[in-house]
């Protein structure tokens, strides 16, 4: 909950005490106060903003003005009359209706992200990219190419005044998106797009270096190139240009220059058959990004990354089916030198049995991976689904395998206590209702952030390869493991 609305809600039930206790208490007072609660009000919406969570408590101002406005004093107040009945069965009342007021905002929160720990403030940039090679395949108009919106997140210089930028710049189109995917109304989200970053928009690249190494960020499946903000944050804060990809038609949502939306399309994909098969889509994403980004560095139009971008050292990360694209990116891209899995299935072509011999870290539910809460979604995913036990039961032995040889050549896997699957995302920090059980979303962002920069900055950056060694020792209950 945000100042100004804790301000507006304490200052309704003073008021509303004082109404109906208060009968010794002017008139004159009361309409004063209520003269100062609208200004209160009026101050929050301007200054915060309003949302539809504050509903109830700007309604309360409504009616504690006609209860004011047509209230009687009463010069004598007698113990156990009717007077006394009635003042508490409206303050009776008005505890069950502070209780909607302070849920609604609590449990929706307008929330804000950790600040990030690195040496440097954070800048952030959208491009609009059109692969002319390739045909939108899944366009009406059969002569439209593949267009792709990237987000960069970097170092920036110090000293920006202006207002960081929103943490979703389309709310609109990605709550819409994230209501056919998640099952979520949009209208219960749209509040998304009061929460504030700590990057600042187009300010200039730091110039502490010359040049900077380059991560790659690919989002889940309905996911969005925002989701991981905790991170690429972070990352950006310790020297990393972090480019955080849409991949359209299976983003929540992907907006362009020009106004046009494209809401995910839930094609059906389920299995590895399907999924494995799609990887192509993804990976080819990522493969044009790469060659837009050294475009970009010989020649950056809004000249922020012309000979600043370095190239031969390049990582990259994703969540789910982006953390099985970052996969075949480091399998098959001699330009990726180092990925982080976050608790994605290995879809994609079979990865050698000798392992992927690159740097690589598997990040894992402890959810994700733990085969009795698998089955205790048994029956119901059978009963949605119409396959059989054996179906399941296979997908399980393979996901373990796949994840098992992915690890052959060597690697690093870490597991959270208590994570599932979103708790790699920032997901958990829109409702406290959210998290499972003993999850604590901004300490496990801690460790991811801490794990993820230490991961980097020993294979891209030439740091001791003791760091990631001090950290499974920093943090034994993680589970973090050099195989």
């Amino acid at each position: 909950m945000r100042f100004g609305e804790m301000v507006i809600i304490l200052f309704i039930i003073v008021l509303a005490l004082t109404t109906i206790w208060g009968q010794k208490t002017k008139k004159s007072w009361l309409i004063y106060s209520l003269i100062a609660l609208y200004a209160v009000t009026l101050a929050q919406i301007i200054l915060e903003d309003c949302r539809w969570q504050m509903i109830p408590c700007y309604a309360a101002s409504v009616i504690l003005t006609c209860c004011i406005l047509f209230r009687k004093n009463e010069r004598k107040q007698r113990p156990g009359n009717r007077r006394y009945f009635a003042a508490w069965l409206w303050t009776s009342m008005l505890i069950l209706y502070t209780s909607v007021m302070v849920a609604l905002p609590v449990l929706l929160p307008v929330f804000s992200f950790n600040q990030p720990q690195g040496p440097y403030s954070v800048g952030t940039t959208v491009y609009h990219f059109i692969d002319k090679e390739r045909p939108d395949e899944y366009s009406a108009n059969p002569t439209d190419n593949r267009e792709l919106m990237v987000q960069l997140w970097y170092p920036a210089e110090h000293g920006a005044t202006e207002k960081t930028a929103a943490y979703i710049r389309d709310v609109s189109a990605i709550t819409q998106g994230l209501e056919h995917a998640l099952s979520f109304p949009a209208w219960t989200l749209n509040h998304l797009g009061l929460v504030k970053t700590h990057a600042y928009n187009n300010i200039q690249l730091s110039s502490a270096e010359q040049k900077y190494p380059v991560l790659i960020f690919s989002h889940g499946m309905t996911g969005f190139r925002n989701q991981n903000t905790f991170q690429v944050e972070e990352l950006a804060s310790h020297g990393y240009i972090v480019v955080g990809i849409d991949h359209p038609y299976d983003a929540a949502a992907t907006v362009y220059p020009d106004g046009r939306e494209i809401l995910i399309q839930m094609n059906n994909l389920s299995g590895f058959e399907g999924l494995d098969a799609h990887m192509p889509l993804w990976t080819e994403d990522v493969s044009f990004i790469l060659d837009r980004l050294e475009q970009l560095n010989k020649q950056d139009e809004q000249n922020l990354f012309t000979g600043r971008l370095d190239l031969d050292r390049i990582g990259m990360f994703g969540h789910s089916y982006g953390g099985a694209t970052a996969v075949q990116m480091l399998m098959k891209d001699a330009r990726i030198k180092a990925a982080i899995n976050m608790d994605g299935t290995l879809y994609g072509d079979p990865i050698p049995g000798t392992g992927l011999t690159k740097p690589y870290l598997q990040m894992n539910g402890e959810k994700s991976i733990d085969k009795s809460v698998f089955d205790n979604k048994l029956d119901q995913a059978i009963a949605q689904s119409g396959k059989t036990k054996e179906d399941y039961e296979e997908f399980w032995e393979e996901t373990v395998r796949r994840r098992t040889n992915a690890l052959q050549g060597g690697g690093y896997t870490m597991t959270i206590l208590h994570t599932s699957h979103m708790s790699y995302t920032d997901f958990h920090l829109f409702s406290p209702l959210l998290p499972n059980p003993g999850e604590d979303p901004r300490w496990v962002h801690r460790i991811i952030n801490e794990v993820s920069v230490t991961f980097f900055d020993q294979y891209l950056k030439g740091a001791p390869n003791s760091d990631m060694d001090q950290l499974a020792e920093k943090y034994p209950d993680i589970e973090l493991v050099h195989d």
